[in-house]
Formats: structure tokens, sequence, C-alpha cells
């Protein structure tokens, strides 16, 4: 006869049909202990419960619901690359209409004065931003570097521009600058607002 109380694996093995040659002492113990038989007894009605419970299978449809929850993502998708398109075709249009051509040489050589400093005024807030030290997520990061390489691309326009005639550079060159402005008050927006705030 054991004089330890049953630990629960073998008030557990106990509960099965047949008895290890071993069982039988722990079988006595049983009989003779209400303690360790009232354990026996609780474990016998949980693993009734637990047996009593409805098995838990999958729904059949659960794919259909999968796939509908993949299109709805794809037509958000869809959504908002049309309204970026929707943005930039309204972008492009303002630039046109802001920008259009017959400005006068005298006001011309003023207006790009005025737009250079501008576009000076935000470099230098975006130096003092230092975007660089700071932590931002993939979409931001991808916008103000495409928003970058465009200002480049702007540079080197405003670059060549310096080699046409004067009538032709002034306006080219007013055009150039204020579109460099706005590349940098959105490359400005980006960093302020993050990318999904300002639409991109």
């Amino acid at each position: 006869m054991i004089n330890q109380h049953l630990s629960i694996e073998q008030l557990l093995d106990l509960e099965g049909p047949g008895l290890e040659p071993g069982d039988a002492g722990a079988r006595a113990h049983l009989d003779a202990c209400q303690r360790c038989r009232l354990e026996a007894e609780r474990l016998a009605q949980r693993s009734a419960r637990l047996r009593a419970l409805p098995s838990l299978r999958p729904a059949r449809d659960n794919w259909s619901r999968v796939r509908v929850r993949i299109e709805a993502d794809r037509r958000r998708a869809v959504s908002r690359r049309g309204l970026l398109v929707g943005l930039a075709a309204a972008a492009i249009l303002i630039l046109a209409v802001w920008l259009r051509p017959g400005t006068p040489l005298a006001t011309a050589s003023t207006e790009v004065a005025r737009v250079m400093d501008r576009s000076h005024q935000l470099e230098q807030f975006l130096q003092a931003y230092d975007a660089d030290s700071r932590v931002t997520d993939g979409q931001t990061a991808r916008v103000a570097v495409d928003l970058e390489d465009r200002i480049a691309a702007v540079d080197q326009q405003l670059e060549a521009a310096q080699l046409l005639e004067e009538r032709q550079r002034e306006a080219a060159m007013l055009q150039l600058w204020r579109q460099r402005v706005g590349l940098l008050d959105a490359l400005v927006d980006v960093h302020l607002t993050q990318a999904s705030a300002v639409g991109f």
C-alpha cells in the first residue's frame, strides 16, 4: 500500500479500462484514501464534461469569407490609387494655371526672385527639421524620396535653363522655380503630417 497521495497522472492512469502490473498498489490506496477518491471523482467528472463538448471544426465557408475580405482590401487599394491619380491631376491643373506663360519680362525677374526666396526658406526649414534623424513609416519615406528626386530633376532643368536667351530664360526659370517651390512645399507637408494624411 502507498503511504502518500496519488499524483494526477496516477489517478488518470487508474481511470482507464486496464490496469498495469504496478497499479494494484495505487488501486488499493485509492480504495482506502478518501482524499484521493474525491480527486479521482473530480477528474472523472472533468473528463466526462470535456468529452461531452462538441468537437470544434472550422466552418466550411471560411474560404469565401477570406476571399470577400481580400477583394474588399483590393477595392480599397484601387480606390486609394484613384484618389491619388485625381489629386495628381488636380495638382497638375493648378500648376498649369499658376505657371501659365506670358508673364512680362520685368515682372518675371521680380517673380523669379520672390519664388527663389520662398524656395530658400523652405530648404532652410527642411534643414532645421532634420528629417533624416527622425523615425518615419515606409510610405512617408517613399513619398519623401520621390519628391526629393523630382526636386533634383527640376534643379537640373534650372541649370539647363541658364543657357537660354534672356526672355526664354526668365519664363523657364519662373516656371521651374515655381515647380521647385511646389515640390518643396509638398515635401514639408509629407514630413510634418505623414504621407497618408497628405494624400500620397
